[in-house]
């Protein structure tokens, strides 16, 4: 990882309908050390975010003219610094005309991959910290939050600007709780056209099951835990889930097996890539579901084996029960008799 540019500026509205307050820092090229720490970290976050949206740039330059500055500075008809000017200044005129508080640092960066590029927006919070000061009294201070981020966009400059443009390449983090700031970030990134995660969540888990109960018996434990992994490690990269490349790490000898089945039996983008949402597909591996006071969640492969269900009595019966609640039941069942 490299980063090639990087400039981050601080932006604060406290009194609606007055102007934000807007403090802008250098243009770095190539600043290394801390701030690849910094962005390494972002990073992490930004991928192991769960819900994430996907989409791509507006074509209402009028309202959203980021990708315009953008494409421009790649085609080094403007410099890093100018461009970065214009999206500053846009923050601020879109922070002045908000109706809530805000306060924050945005961060951009231009990364170079190993085999790609891409742009990142993080709105960095901060939390609050105490010190002692160089007279030794107790001062409260702010820094900079390594463990939340609820604002942020990953720009995919490859599948944008190839030759076979990608139908998505914004990848966007929208917390909940962010409020309007969050929705004018929304805007100044120019992000619309977002793919529905809850229907390809649906199409990849249905795909699933269909190839699972296609298989022999045997395997078809090993299909659903296979697919789940497959989705939780492209996940923890912060990649959406290619069917071709699931359908050959399901099945190493027969590579296309997974893909041709699922074509025939399932709705598929014409990308040949799904955007599940990682938690739901734990479906696949795990049963789970609470309420009225009980909270249940078991292996799938547990069905028939430990875990018994009886449909005309409604009824759960659990054998081999873990060590860990059959203490506590027993220690719970002595201390009701005394």
């Amino acid at each position: 990882m490299a980063i090639k540019h990087l400039r981050t500026a601080f932006a604060s509205q406290y009194q609606p309908g007055q102007p934000a307050r807007l403090v802008t820092g250098e243009a770095l090229q190539e600043p290394g050390g801390d701030y690849e720490g910094l962005h390494k970290q972002m990073k992490r976050l930004f991928n192991s975010k769960p819900g994430k949206k996907y989409g791509r740039f507006s074509e209402d330059l009028g309202e959203c003219p980021f990708s315009a500055w953008l494409k421009d500075y790649l085609e080094d008809k403007q410099t890093f610094g100018a461009m970065t000017d214009r999206l500053f200044g846009q923050w601020q005129e879109l922070l002045t005309g908000s109706q809530e508080e805000f306060d924050g640092h945005l961060m951009i960066v231009h990364d170079a991959l190993a085999d790609a590029e891409v742009v990142y927006l993080f709105i960095l919070e901060t939390d609050s910290a105490m010190r002692f000061d160089g007279n030794q009294s107790l001062d409260a201070t702010d820094v900079l939050s390594l463990s939340r981020l609820n604002l942020a966009v990953r720009i995919e400059l490859d599948d944008w600007r190839g030759n076979n443009p990608a139908e998505n390449y914004l990848t966007l983090v929208h917390g909940r709780g962010t409020g309007e700031p969050g929705e004018l970030f929304i805007r100044l990134c120019g992000f619309t056209n977002q793919v529905d995660v809850e229907k390809e969540t649906m199409t990849f888990l249905d795909a699933v099951e269909a190839f699972a109960k296609s298989s022999e018996p045997e395997k078809a434990g090993e299909v659903r835990n296979k697919a789940y992994e497959f989705c939780k490690e492209q996940h923890a990269l912060g990649e959406p889930v290619e069917i071709e490349a699931l359908s050959g790490y399901l099945d190493e000898s027969e590579p296309q097996r997974f893909k041709e089945f699922a074509s025939k039996t399932a709705e598929l983008p014409e990308s040949g890539v799904l955007h599940p949402d990682h938690r739901k597909v734990k479906k696949l591996v795990r049963i789970a579901g609470s309420g009225g006071g009980m909270s249940v969640s078991f292996s799938s492969d547990l069905v028939n084996q430990a875990v018994y269900y009886d449909r005309d009595k409604d009824a759960l019966t659990i054998t081999r029960l873990p060590k860990a609640l059959r203490e506590q039941l027993q220690r719970y069942l002595e201390a009701r008799e005394e």
